[in-house]
């Protein structure tokens, strides 16, 4: 049988409303601790735009940005097929059956060794094209890259290839958001490896190290390209630099049942909730399959209703969890919206409170979201 639209056809249960002219002042926020501007920045958009939807997030950014950076090259067809026609980076490996399409795609992919440009040269030459490619250096962060005193050799290939142009030389901060000494001094060691570099001969004309917490914590170079990933979407890994920032999306769950329980009562698996009194409890349609963190569990993670906190009860199931609204003092009804992260009148919730009860980080929290939550996008 054929549902039409508004005829008994399912609503989203959960839904991200993601404000895309937040985006965009994040991204001109994140521009602004570059001498080249936001026209100087990467934007990082992998894992489907952070979790928030790589189309409609790229579309947003793609007149503001210089480049935008992806795990892949799925990701990076993804993003073409999507219409966004500026630099893409690949920021993992691609695999040896994956580079004549990146040669095709005029990918940009990292280059870690000597024998991998020479893999990605033969590659573009059976395409009859010339692949610009980033060279990448091993500063401390132990997962791709040259390390100290190989970078020279695989700049000479990639000169001496004539498939091959050099984009740019890269690497990672591992700890901007933790260490900012030893981060200093990763930094240094970065300058000055490209500086022999140049003085050597090899022509250079881009460098790229700095992440989120490098490009607002840390004083950027001209001439120089960064990583802008978690804030853009509105969370700052330096908490003293959020105020610079606005809140990208709030989720939401409905509620599909409210009831009243007696004292003594088990609320979800394994009885790990008891009620001690008469308590009023709300259902909400969302659970760990659409992102909400079965760690949550007993750890006092709340929802918004009527702009007040409610404890999550007991244990978080697949598909939906409970809280005691027995605070509010106007009745909750099903169909009603709860926040599960963002602002709900005086009150919010954040993805640094949730990623901190659950044990995890802020960017896991976003990029966990599960395709059941329906994306909702204004601005742009």
């Amino acid at each position: 049988m054929e549902i039409e639209s508004g005829k008994g056809a399912g609503v989203p249960r959960t839904v991200a409303e993601v404000d895309l002219d937040a985006l965009r002042h994040n991204a001109r926020a994140a521009g602004a601790c570059l001498p080249g501007g936001a026209a100087a920045l990467m934007a990082v958009v992998k894992a489907n735009g952070y979790g928030l939807g790589l189309a409609p997030v790229s579309r947003a950014l793609e007149d503001l940005v210089g480049a935008f950076g992806v795990a892949c090259l799925d990701e990076a067809l993804a993003l073409r097929s999507a219409g966004v026609n500026a630099k893409i980076y690949l920021l993992g490996p691609a695999l040896p059956q994956e580079r004549e399409a990146v040669a095709w795609g005029g990918f940009v992919p990292p280059v870690s060794d000597p024998a991998e440009a020479r893999a990605f040269a033969e590659a573009a030459e059976a395409c009859g094209e010339i692949l610009p490619v980033c060279a990448v250096l091993d500063t401390g962060m132990g997962r791709i890259g040259a390390l100290p005193g190989a970078a020279a050799a695989l700049l000479a290939t990639i000169r001496d290839a004539p498939s091959l142009a050099l984009d740019s030389v890269a690497s990672h901060f591992p700890s901007a958001d933790e260490d900012g000494d030893w981060t200093r001094r990763q930094e240094e060691s970065f300058v000055r490896e490209v500086a022999a570099l140049r003085a050597a001969g090899h022509v250079i004309p881009l460098t790229h190290i700095a992440n989120s917490a490098g490009l607002s914590g840390y004083v950027r170079g001209a001439g120089e390209m960064a990583r802008a990933g978690l804030m853009l979407y509105g969370i700052s890994p330096l908490p003293e630099k959020q105020a610079a920032l606005r809140p990208v999306f709030t989720w939401k769950a409905k509620v599909t049942q409210v009831r009243d329980l007696p004292a003594g009562w088990g609320v979800s698996y394994g009885r790990t909730f008891l009620t001690t009194e008469p308590t009023r409890v709300a259902t909400l349609a969302v659970g760990y399959a659409d992102g909400y963190p079965r760690q949550l569990s007993g750890r006092g993670a709340c929802a918004l209703l009527g702009g007040v906190r409610c404890p999550v009860l007991g244990r978080v199931t697949m598909d939906q969890l409970m809280v005691d609204v027995s605070a509010l003092t106007d009745p909750v009804r099903p169909g009603e919206n709860a926040v599960l992260l963002g602002r709900q009148g005086a009150e919010e919730i954040t993805a640094g409170e949730l990623a901190g009860l659950a044990g995890t980080i802020p960017w896991h929290i976003l990029t966990a979201l599960g395709p059941r939550v329906a994306r909702r996008y204004t601005g742009g």
